[in-house]
Order: C-alpha cells, then structure tokens, then sequence
C-alpha cells in the first residue's frame, strides 16, 4: 500500500508550473535516463510505440523559443504581444524543452493493417502520447522539476521541421518547458467528484 501511496503522491505533485529557472536539482543525464525511461514504458494501442521526443537543452532549447515568438510574431498584433512576449520570456528562461510528437506512418501502418479501427487509431495515438507526457511530467516533478504542456503546433511545425531535421512523418503534439521552479504552483480548484466519477454495483 506505501508503494502505491507513493505514486499517488506523486500524481497529486505534478501541476503546471510556469515560474522556471534554467538550473536543476539533477544532471542532464538523469532527466534525459527519466524520458528515455518513460518512453520505453508507457502504454500505446497494439503496443505500436509511435511517441517520437525532441529534448532540447541550451541553444537549441533557445532556438525553439525564438521560432515560436516569430511565428507568433506574424499572427499577433503588435499592441497585444505584451502578454504573450511575457509567457515566451518565461518558457525561454527554463532550463529545456521537450517535443512531442506522433510518427504518423506509424498510425498509417496500423491504420492499413487493421482496417476495422481506421478511424480509432489517430485519437488512440494522442492518449498513448498523452500518458507519455503524464509520466515525464510527473517524475521530473518528483526530482524537483516544475514544468507546463504547451501547444504552438501547428504553427511552429515547418520552422521546427526545417530547424531539428525532424522526420516528415513526425506530428508535432506538444511542447514542455522544464525547470526548476521559483514560485509555487497556482491554487488549483475541483469539480465535485460525485459530478465526475459514477460507481455502480
């Protein structure tokens, strides 16, 4: 029970944390064993292992963030940057980045050999992506590392494509700025569970 205990701790830890320094309290290599791990674990329908990860530290990680505000750039008007410009600067400041993505011949591939689930495999490869984000998400909160789920995609995707060298057939999904945080998470409010949650016996 401690065991599981340990783990639910550690679901109810993980929160969206944008106050994010770029120093960690565990090597490079160890986040980077915490992702491949992850990667290596997390569940995906008919075991087809499509999550494909960019992690980006240093200048690549900049890079990233500078692609992003020159997308953003282009779409925003330049008298309501402020608040956007404020949220780039934040994420710019962690320590990496991750991206997610999907390879998308790998849905096609199942998508012709089970033609049955056609149309099932597209929303099955975002929860598999999905609960590769939670566990990343989760245990480098648990070695003391804040971060938050972004989405700038489909925007950013051909400047990233171009930049990294990234597969055509890999979809971006989401974008996670990690670091070590400096503020506490915001107050985080919940629905009634007996709104959510119905238990029949």
């Amino acid at each position: 029970m401690e065991k599981e205990n340990r783990f639910l701790r550690a679901v109810e830890n993980r929160r969206t944390r944008y106050a994010l320094t770029d120093r960690s309290p565990v090597s490079d290599d160890k986040i980077e064993e915490i992702i491949r791990f992850a990667v290596k674990c997390a569940p995906s329908a008919f075991n087809s292992q499509g999550a494909r990860l960019l992690v980006l530290f240093g200048e690549k990680h900049h890079a990233f963030w500078r692609i992003t505000k020159e997308a953003l750039q282009k779409i925003v008007p330049p008298e309501n940057f402020a608040p956007t410009q404020q949220k780039l600067v934040s994420f710019d400041a962690a320590r990496g980045t991750i991206l997610y993505f999907e390879d998308w011949d790998t849905v096609e591939g199942l998508q012709q050999k089970f033609p049955t689930y056609k149309d099932n495999f597209p929303i099955w490869a975002y929860e598999s992506n999905g609960m590769v984000e939670f566990i990343i998400w989760t245990a480098l909160a648990e070695v003391g590392l804040g971060a938050s789920l972004q989405h700038y995609n489909p925007l950013v995707d051909e400047a990233v494509r171009r930049a990294f060298g990234v597969p055509e057939s890999w979809k971006l999904i989401a974008q996670m700025p990690f670091g070590e945080p400096y503020a506490p998470a915001d107050k985080k409010d919940f629905l009634p569970l007996a709104e959510r949650v119905k238990i029949l016996k």
